[in-house]
């Protein structure tokens, strides 16, 4: 695993992977053949899962992360705790595959970059966490706009 004080138990790492490993399989990728699945954990406890949602037009391709993320937001929930995403080529991931620079910075807008973690798995038994902090350092966000 990763450098992070985990807040997350165990039981609910598994229960996130395997909802990741599930909506990867939901992946609509026809052009890259890279699926992904994401599950987003909010603070509430509810769990919100997403895939990546390619397109013709490569530009309005959305990823997994954002999928789950905008779902929650949706339905009116902006706390967060973890994230967990799975993605490759293969059937089973091969790769830990880390959010692009984008959903790093969609995150960033509702996460505390300190404890929210991100998941990164091949699988129950293999994967990594980080703070959203590790994976994007000094970044901007909101309270870089408080005028107060």
């Amino acid at each position: 695993m990763g450098e992070s004080k985990i807040t997350v138990s165990d039981a609910l790492i598994t229960e996130l992977i395997e909802k990741a490993l599930l909506m990867r399989e939901l992946s609509y990728s026809p052009y890259s053949g890279f699926s992904v699945g994401a599950a987003l954990l909010t603070q509430e406890g509810r769990i919100y899962g997403g895939c990546n949602i390619e397109n013709a037009a490569y530009s309005v391709t959305i990823c997994a992360e954002r999928v789950a993320m905008s779902k929650a937001v949706s339905e009116g929930e902006y706390r967060f705790r973890a994230l967990a995403v799975a993605g490759g080529k293969e059937k089973t991931p091969d790769v830990y595959s880390f959010p692009c620079g984008s959903c790093r910075q969609f995150m960033r807008e509702f996460c505390d970059t300190e404890s929210f973690l991100v998941i990164v798995a091949k699988s129950t038994e293999d994967y990594k966490v980080y703070t959203l902090e590790q994976l994007l350092p000094n970044s901007f966000g909101p309270e870089a706009l408080d005028m107060g």
